[in-house]
């Protein structure tokens, strides 16, 4: 069983019922009239562009107007204690410059402790971690075999039960906190009402390339966007790495659970339907690699893709309760349309006009989704903003971001209609880091008398 959701068996029905119905809502206006074949795509147009404009572009718009909101640094009569906490695979090009970064992270005495889970790495990254232990007397590491399963989230459930502090933050491998994060997300933390804090991801590698220079932009859009959500009701999801959580509040939801292929994603659902909410800073925020090529994007979004629709389906009847409100339903369903509905309707619109030979009926929805997403690069990248610089605003940087955010229109129905034939399956397919391109300094961690 998934927790305070439904039984990860019954997802392949809810995935075929999903297809299904998308196929039928896009292929449904070739056969009106052509003076109506339009009126569907107008209503659900004027619907979500309401609901753009309510809830992304006016709060976008105020806030673009105004120094980019960062958590102050503050002093507390009281710092609790936090657990920084990595899940680790095969990470031996960067696992030693994670824990110099870590260590570099300030906070008072004795309060901070960070963890690595060794999940069952065939590499280097044992010796690199034992090395570094000797340095580092507040890192601890935990190990556990390959095959003990549940992916990421089995690797942080197993470290779970010997964390004391009040707060954990996970990050992956390739993360990267500013000196003085933690002093001011925790004192954020601690004068909210949150369950979890998420911080804004910024791509460190965006010049590598024009694939990651667009993840980059993609990275600003989300965090502009959950803002915008958040300040009207909405809802906020957490982003795996960087993301702060009241350890108490974890335990309430039984760990993380090992039934997905996205934990992150998972957990921002089971907070949801049971009131904990989750808030969101842009600054500081937590840097990481974006993926260098075609064939690492592919894999990772359709992950994504995968646990994305896998919440949905989990969690449907508490997302329609009664413990939410109409404001934070009217969000999820206008999200659930334009992330999820909207591409697979786009593909059986377009076989809808190849077999019935009259134009695309979709085109005015689509519009507003790309126009949505062009909007928030533009006050995303726009806006001030600590860390990695974030791609420079001009016609040919905005026209690939929206192209680029065309990729989803393949990977949300391909993996809907997967989802929907083939038998379940979870695979926890790890995003590969690469760090500088070679080994970590082994002099300095004295890895040569570690190696037999």
């Amino acid at each position: 069983m998934v927790a305070g959701g439904t039984a990860p068996g019954a997802r392949r029905p809810r995935a075929t019922l999903f297809v299904l119905s998308c196929a039928a809502a896009g292929l449904a206006p070739h056969w009106l009239p052509a003076d109506q074949r339009l009126w569907p795509a107008l209503a659900l147009t004027l619907l979500l562009g309401l609901y753009a404009a309510r809830t992304v572009f006016l709060p976008l718009f105020r806030a673009a107007s105004q120094p980019a909101a960062a958590a102050a640094t503050s002093t507390l009569s009281d710092w609790p204690s936090v657990d920084l906490v990595v899940a680790a695979r095969d990470e031996e090009a960067v696992i030693g410059r994670l824990v110099e970064r870590l260590a570099q992270v300030r906070y008072p005495d004795g309060l901070l402790r960070f963890w690595v889970v060794d999940d069952g790495s065939e590499d280097r990254t044992p010796e690199v971690l034992t090395a570094y232990q000797r340095r580092y007397p507040q890192l601890q590491v935990v190990r556990r075999e390959r095959d003990a399963g549940g992916g990421k989230s089995g690797a942080l459930n197993t470290v779970l039960p010997q964390l004391q502090g009040r707060w954990l933050m996970v990050l992956d491998a390739d993360a990267e906190l500013q000196p003085d994060s933690l002093e001011r997300l925790v004192p954020f933390a601690e004068a909210g009402p949150w369950a979890a804090v998420q911080l804004r991801k910024a791509v460190v590698n965006a010049d590598a390339n024009w694939l990651t220079r667009a993840q980059a932009m993609e990275m600003a859009l989300d965090a502009v966007i959950q803002q915008g959500r958040l300040a009207s009701g909405g809802v906020v999801e957490l982003r795996g790495n960087g993301q702060l959580l009241r350890r108490e509040v974890v335990l309430a939801c039984d760990g993380f659970n090992e039934a997905t292929v996205t934990d992150d994603l998972d957990l921002s659902f089971r907070l949801l339907v049971q009131g904990q909410p989750v808030g969101l800073l842009w600054d500081p925020p937590v840097q990481e690699e974006a993926v260098t090529a075609v064939s690492s994007l592919w894999r990772q979004r359709q992950r994504w893709a995968e646990g994305g629709l896998q919440r949905f389906f989990d969690y449907w009847p508490g997302l329609t309760g009664p413990e939410l409100t109409a404001g934070r339903k009217l969000d999820l369903t206008c999200f659930f349309l334009l992330q999820y509905v909207l591409p697979v309707m786009a593909v059986a619109d377009m076989l809808g006009a190849a077999v019935t030979r009259t134009a695309p009926a979709l085109w005015p929805l689509s519009f507003v989704a790309f126009g949505l997403s062009g909007g928030a690069i533009l006050v995303g990248c726009r806006r001030r903003s600590e860390g990695p610089a974030l791609p420079a605003m001009h016609p040919l940087n905005l026209a690939l971001g929206i192209a680029y955010l065309g990729h989803w229109f393949v990977v949300i129905p391909y993996t809907s209609l997967r989802m929907a034939l083939l038998p379940k399956r979870l695979v926890w397919a790890k995003t590969l880091h690469v760090g500088d391109g070679h080994a970590e300094a082994a002099e300095d961690a004295d890895l040569s008398t570690q190696v037999s």
